[in-house]
């Protein structure tokens, strides 16, 4: 307690105790000897703020669980006036005086909002995914929050699962540096006051959701989980991630939550992570739910014992472990060591020097939805964008004429930023009709007709399953309004796809194409024969089999945050390139689902791109194998060639390197950022490889006309795999090494290690 009344008293002078682990041991031991078991307990305690906060009141009871120190953490509040009252709550009342960690779901900006967090990595661009998360991380911190529940580095391959929009798509390495980007970008070293925790999650495995619907089991070998899925993980822990997120899926048909090897022996006992481990929304729940505990009790002493540190509103941590204790289902020790994390956690991010760090409300005005912080998020949007076609030169539009907007997405505020925007205030961002009229400037008319409908299906809309914040209409009316509309201008731009609410949680659809009365308006559009640009709004690969063989111009622009209206204005008019790349597969069907480049190669396969069926051989009947839009592919407004991949030498010691180079030349008239990629394959090995693995990029900017030879070092590193022991082994033998534009195109060069 002198130590936080210390702590008081140097924050007013502008100072902080000084900070190590040496003395971060020393303090939370002492304070630890102080605690009672039911204090310790109660740290592992995390409520929502919806229980505790309404408007400016405070919940008199569970003020009173802070008060008695049965509360360790809450999240989802904001404003720093209600952090602070919650914060001296817990200081002033409770008997030690030890502060909450407040968390929030910020995951891709505060009210600044970024992409979706599968469009930034689209960007394939680290360092503006490393500053988007140190602008949230910024702004949630001038609001109180100390802690983020995010990234999400789950590995997904199927795109009926909603909550593909919130990772990074299906490759491990890219997945693994966008993961690593945002941790550096929200934490830091903790050192100042706008830094926060990062929140690793969901460990692990929950982007194999079985069928792509949420909360379902995940089932693998442990060999796929190390060589495909687990990656991403690691490499936010070897960021220092601050803590990590259970997972709601089984793993090993053993709730992720209770899963000691998952918890205890891999992240900690193999990766060395020594953060807090936190709970999903009541998961420790729902391990009853999976049949593999008999009652809450059972089931947070399974959670408690398997490694998990903090208990997400399931409230079983402080319900039952004391009686556990005694029972003898956990150890004293077990509730000390979870204790002691949590503690480690307050003490990183400096709340024990001072509890109010975060609650310094003349941070508020200079510090959120500034214009800097638009401005990047503006131009990272730009960047995030994929130019799936562009027949003709079709765009960039120019800026004269009659341009017709149609569609449902064309005039709406709320759908712009995306699924996952807790803080968000949509009445501040611009539609895109209002940024097409700024953007013009009376150079050019613009018509507008809202077109449709997102859905034929009035319940879907009117709940808010499929658009809440769309107007509702009738689809006669408004088509017939479009259609005329469209016979005046001189090209139609289609604002049409998903809306935010249709992806992210619980939000799986089991068809991909664009829905109903849309795509009939679509296609009614088509008929006018004038020229048709789709801007396909979505937060998962769609199918665009049709709209690819008949409109002229396709760019995904995905759900681009608070600056999409703008940004998708820059690149449409051609004041940005697009240079956006996919980091999915996007399907010719929905039946193609799972689908995803580096698979492994059957006994009886095709060759890629195969066009006709063949008998007996891995294909099917009435599609082809491979995606309409493979991993890596975008189109620009300018062209790149590519010349033969060079090595440095043909050979390669198991412990040595090599150089492999290509030269990119841009041959068009624009200049443009391209994404150079390489790509390995171990040609045979002890266990079955994939076709191709993506191991390196470098995005360039390259002026019209010019050369430049660009360079990969090949380590042993990005040839090794885990082996059937799970042992991680260089193989010798011929590894294809690839460079190329996308997985699809590539030329390929031979090297031999020895």
């Amino acid at each position: 307690m002198r130590r936080i009344l210390l702590a008081a008293v140097l924050a007013m002078l502008g100072t902080s105790l000084p900070a190590s682990d040496k003395t971060m041991d020393g303090f939370i031991s002492g304070l630890m000897r102080k605690m009672t078991l039911r204090e310790k307990i109660g740290q592992l305690n995390l409520l929502p703020a919806g229980e505790i906060v309404t408007g400016a009141e405070i919940n008199t009871e569970v003020s009173g669980s802070i008060a008695a120190g049965d509360v360790g953490g809450v999240f989802n509040v904001k404003g720093t006036d209600k952090i602070r009252a919650l914060q001296e709550i817990a200081v002033r009342k409770s008997r030690l005086g030890i502060p909450l960690i407040v968390g929030m779901d910020v995951i891709h900006g505060y009210e600044t909002i970024f992409p979706i967090p599968l469009a930034l990595s689209c960007s394939w661009d680290t360092a503006a995914v490393e500053r988007s998360a140190r602008i949230a991380a910024r702004e949630a911190s001038a609001d109180g929050i100390c802690w983020t529940f995010s990234p999400m580095a789950d590995i997904a391959l199927d795109a009926r699962w909603g909550r593909i929009s919130e990772g990074n798509g299906e490759d491990p390495y890219l997945g693994s540096r966008m993961a690593a980007a945002m941790v550096r970008g929200y934490q830091g070293d903790y050192s100042r006051a706008d830094n926060i925790m990062a929140c690793l999650k969901h460990y692990a495995m929950y982007g194999a959701a079985e069928a792509g619907r949420d909360y379902s089991m995940a089932d693998m070998s442990r060999v796929r989980m190390y060589n495909q899925y687990l990656p991403p993980y690691k490499a936010a822990v070897e960021a220092g991630v601050g803590s990590v997120m259970s997972s709601f899926n089984v793993v090993d048909c053993i709730p992720a939550t209770a899963n000691k090897w998952l918890m205890t022996d891999v992240l900690r006992g193999e990766w060395g992570f020594d953060g807090m481990l936190v709970t999903d929304y009541e998961s420790i729940k729902e391990i009853i739910k999976h049949g593999t505990a008999e009652d809450l009790a059972d089931a947070s002493a399974q959670a408690l014992n398997a490694g998990t540190d903090m208990d997400m509103c399931s409230r079983g941590y402080i319900g039952t472990l004391e009686q556990s204790v005694l029972d003898g289902r956990v150890s004293a020790e077990a509730v000390d060591r979870a204790c002691r994390r949590v503690l480690e956690a307050k003490y990183r991010l400096g709340l024990f020097d001072n509890p109010y760090k975060y609650c310094d409300p003349k941070r508020r005005k200079k510090d959120i939805f500034t214009a800097e912080n638009r401005a990047a998020a503006r131009d990272i949007a730009a960047e995030t964008f994929v130019l799936l076609k562009n027949d003709n030169g079709t765009l960039p539009l120019k800026k004269e004429g009659r341009i017709a907007l149609i569609g449902p997405l064309a005039d709406t505020r709320s759908n712009m930023a995306g699924t996952w925007c807790v803080a968000y205030t949509p009445e501040r961002y611009s539609t895109l009709r209002e940024s097409m009229a700024q953007a013009l400037g009376g150079k050019a008319e613009l018509l507008y007709a809202q077109g449709c409908n997102i859905t034929a299906d009035e319940r879907q809309q009117k709940d808010g399953e499929f658009g809440k914040a769309i107007k509702r209409g009738d689809d006669a009316l408004m088509k017939a309004e479009a259609l005329a509309v469209a016979r005046q201008a001189d090209v139609i731009v289609c604002a049409m796809g998903e809306t935010a609410e249709m992806t992210g949680e619980s939000s799986s659809r089991a068809k991909l194409a664009m829905p109903d009365v849309q795509a009939a308006l679509l296609a009614e559009l088509v008929k006018t024969g004038k020229p048709v640009v789709l801007l396909n709004f979505s937060g998962r690969p769609t199918v665009l089999t049709w709209e690819q063989d008949n409109v002229q111009a396709i760019m995904n622009v995905w759900f681009g945050g608070s600056e999409a209206a703008h940004a998708i204005c820059d690149v449409l008019f051609g004041d940005k390139t697009p240079c956006g790349r996919l980091t999915v597969s996007m399907p010719r069907a929905t039946g193609q689902e799972p689908l995803y480049y580096n698979h492994l190669s059957s006994g009886r396969p095709v060759e890629e791109g195969a066009k006709r069926y063949y008998k007996f051989r891995n294909n099917y009947l009435d599609v082809r194998n491979d995606p309409l839009y493979p991993f890596g592919y975008g189109l620009s407004y300018t062209s790149f060639e590519y010349g033969e991949p060079r090595l440095s030498a043909a050979t390669m010691e198991r412990n040595g390197g090599v150089k492999a180079t290509v030269t990119v030349k841009n041959t068009g008239d624009r200049d443009a950022d391209e994404v150079v990629q390489l790509y390995i394959r171990d040609r045979v090995a002890s266990i079955s490889r994939p076709v191709k693995e993506l191991k390196g990029f470098q995005r360039i900017h390259l002026k019209a006309g010019e050369s430049r030879e660009v360079t990969f070092d090949i380590t042993p590193d990005m040839l090794k795999f885990y082996n059937s022991e799970l042992r991680h082994v260089l193989e010798p033998g011929d590894f294809s090494i690839m460079t190329g534009p996308d997985s699809r195109r590539l030329k390929t060069v031979k090297l031999t290690v020895r």
